[in-house]
């Protein structure tokens, strides 16, 4: 049995099963990493919006406050997002994430004033 594919740099390209199989995991793959975006992306503007309450600064600080911290301990921005997430539930930050964000707040703050 023969398949084509439509594709908008071969139109109508003739695809195996094996072909499409294949297609079909790398599409899978795509989807997947797409869903770990968006998840990430809402967890990140959340922790956002945390440390606006938490450290009384602007979105666009509390951004960069998060990014600084992220790239201070080579932790993923995603993976600070959460600690924060946590910390707002009773949870534990770890030490170096705190100190920075610590730091990272009052540098904004006082950007402020």
């Amino acid at each position: 049995m023969a398949f084509f594919a439509v594709s908008r740099s071969q139109p109508l390209k003739f695809l195996s099963a094996t072909d499409l199989a294949v297609e079909n995991e790398r599409l899978e793959a795509e989807c997947a990493q797409l869903e770990q975006a968006v998840s990430s992306h809402a967890v990140v503007d959340q922790a956002i919006g945390a440390l606006v309450v938490l450290g009384r600064i602007a979105p666009e600080e509390a951004w960069r406050a998060l990014r600084d911290v992220s790239q201070r301990t080579n932790t993923k921005l995603r993976v600070v997002a959460e600690h924060v997430m946590a910390f707002t539930q009773g949870g534990e930050l770890p030490a170096a994430e705190r100190i920075g964000l610590q730091q990272a707040i009052g540098r904004y703050q006082s950007w402020k004033r």
